[in-house]
């Protein structure tokens, strides 16, 4: 019976410790770096692009002042605004890289990364 006892409470304690390393690695993994957005991921700085979304989808469409005024602001961190544009948000929202790529310039943004490398994508 002693030994049953010993064992339940070796087990618990092991589960404890699994937890415990598990834990820790998720914390740690969050502190060590930021991510191409900062301490923001790439899919929560796509739902500020919304005002952008007829635009990314439609080169033709016209580009608010808004869509350019949120792309001017992500479009200081190149890498931030490509990540955006090829987030998860953004493909579940119908935007096309190819089009989406381009706003920077159809905003007439002078001081856009003309030549950045996004993924597959070069921006104009």
């Amino acid at each position: 019976m002693n030994c049953i006892v010993e064992m339940g409470a070796a087990m618990k304690c092991t589960c404890i410790l699994v937890f415990l390393v598990i834990l820790g690695c998720a914390g740690f993994n969050g502190v060590i770096g930021a991510g191409e957005c900062g301490k923001s991921s790439p899919d929560r700085e796509a739902f500020k692009l919304a005002p952008c979304a007829m635009a990314a989808q439609d080169p033709n469409a016209d580009v608010s002042s808004q869509c350019c005024m949120q792309v001017k602001k992500l479009g200081q961190n190149p890498s931030c605004l490509c990540a955006v544009m090829l987030s998860n948000v953004a493909k579940s929202s119908g935007i096309k890289p190819d089009v989406a790529i381009t706003i920077p310039k159809r905003c007439n943004l002078a001081d856009r990364p003309v030549g950045y490398k996004c993924g597959a994508y070069t921006l104009p």
